[in-house]
């Protein structure tokens, strides 16, 4: 079996170094020159073969991350799935971008900035079915876990 041509800790390098779209092809895109660079597929890939853990992306934000220099910033967003008709992670979701109840991906997220860099540091998928934590409860986990990071720093 031929290793893989793309690894978790470079999928979050790109997630770190890129400020707006956060896409398999643009993270394709942009590689390094090299003789055979990943593509999107080899990207894709890999994201289906991982669980995704909050903590590996505090560890690779660890050392960006100056909690005494800056401000968490805690945003959930609504990822709309209006046509999804099987999807995982897809329930019914409050938008305030539509003023209404949709299909939807709740993604609760944190990141640092000083104001001028934006760093994200954790997430959480709210799925109160399957976990029973409610957002708060997320929210709650995610300063735990800064205060944490603070500590060990």
């Amino acid at each position: 079996m031929n290793p893989p041509k793309y690894t978790a800790i470079e999928y979050i390098n790109f997630l770190i170094a890129t400020q707006k779209a956060y896409s398999c092809s643009e993270a394709g895109g942009v590689q390094p020159e090299q003789p055979e660079p990943p593509a999107h597929d080899a990207i894709t890939r890999l994201l289906h073969r991982l669980e995704p853990k909050p903590e590996e992306l505090w560890e690779e934000a660890r050392g960006l991350v100056k909690l005494k220099g800056g401000i968490l910033v805690v945003d959930d967003s609504v990822l709309d799935k209006l046509y999804a008709k099987k999807m995982e992670l897809v329930s019914w979701q409050w938008s305030g971008k539509h003023g209404k109840v949709i299909k939807g991906i709740n993604l609760t997220t944190m990141l640092w900035t000083n104001g001028d860099k934006h760093i994200p540091c954790d997430y959480r998928l709210y799925e109160k079915a399957v976990d029973g934590s409610t957002k708060n409860d997320h929210f709650r986990t995610m300063l735990q876990t800064a205060f944490i990071a603070r500590l060990l720093t």
